[in-house]
């Protein structure tokens, strides 16, 4: 997951050392997400270079995109973070993803016309959509509402972490996804059977796709005395639905990219 930006902060760390240059973390993140946007041509944001750099052993990462404020959130003791790689990666992944981000800049367009002060969709509030949406084409209105019901959920997320609710927290896993499924439309059928098998698992807090959508990997929080036969059953189920046989890692979250001794 986030492989392209890794490697990116990954080799700019590395070139940063060699020349003996020094840049803070954020002008890394912001440099890589840069190489990416202007030379590869993915319209991606800054998420996965930033925690990239700043990442912490032991917690997640809350990221305000517009101000690049940040905090630590404690992934609570006794839960483990189990990566499920369907195998598959469609070729519309790519093309799909820059077709996301215009359909959320022609919204953002529209509230910015009919509502003060709006530059991008974090800007609208609910009464917004409720008074305007209707106007918007079908589909357009749907990615707004996406984004728009997502961004809350993030929010009770960091809460729901820094109180050590996890309960709650894999309940808004589990509306992000449907979201993801449903109004963004970027699931796909692997990932569905992913995390359809996920959830018939005791231990299972939450499951979600992660990354751009199309395939990839789901991300999942289980019960740590539970991870075992979580990564059998859903090993075992997946083989023999589609014949493949998928990557589960149990992946602690560590500290960002830095030397190694």
């Amino acid at each position: 997951m986030s492989s392209s930006a890794s490697l990116e902060v990954a080799v700019c760390k590395a070139f940063l050392e060699i020349s003996g240059e020094a840049l803070d973390g954020t002008s890394i993140a912001l440099l890589c997400q840069r190489a990416e946007n202007e030379f590869v041509g993915a319209r991606c944001g800054i998420m996965d270079q930033f925690i990239s750099v700043h990442a912490n052993k032991n917690h997640a990462l809350s990221l305000d995109c517009r101000t690049l404020e940040s905090r630590q959130l404690p992934i609570p003791a006794g839960v483990q973070l189990v990566i499920c790689n369907t195998m598959v990666r469609h070729s519309v992944a790519a093309g799909k993803y820059n077709e996301r981000r215009a359909e959320c800049e022609a919204a953002a367009r529209f509230f910015g016309e009919h509502v003060p002060g709006v530059r991008t969709l974090r800007d609208v509030t609910p009464a917004d959509f409720e008074k305007f949406g209707g106007q918007l084409p079908a589909v357009i209105q749907k990615r707004c509402r996406h984004v728009l019901t997502e961004n809350s959920r993030v929010l009770q997320a960091a809460n729901a972490l820094q109180s050590g609710n996890v309960h709650l927290f894999g309940r808004l896993m589990a509306s992000s996804h449907a979201s993801l499924r449903d109004d963004f439309e970027v699931s796909c059928e692997e990932l569905e059977l992913m995390v359809g098998l996920a959830r018939q698992n005791r231990g299972l807090y939450g499951a979600r796709m992660t990354g751009g959508g199309f395939g990839g990997c789901t991300i999942n929080v289980v019960q740590e005395d539970q991870v075992e036969a979580f990564r059998t059953s859903v090993c075992a189920g997946y083989e023999s639905a589609t014949g493949r046989t998928p990557e589960i890692y149990i992946s602690p979250a560590v500290d960002g990219a830095g030397r190694l001794a």
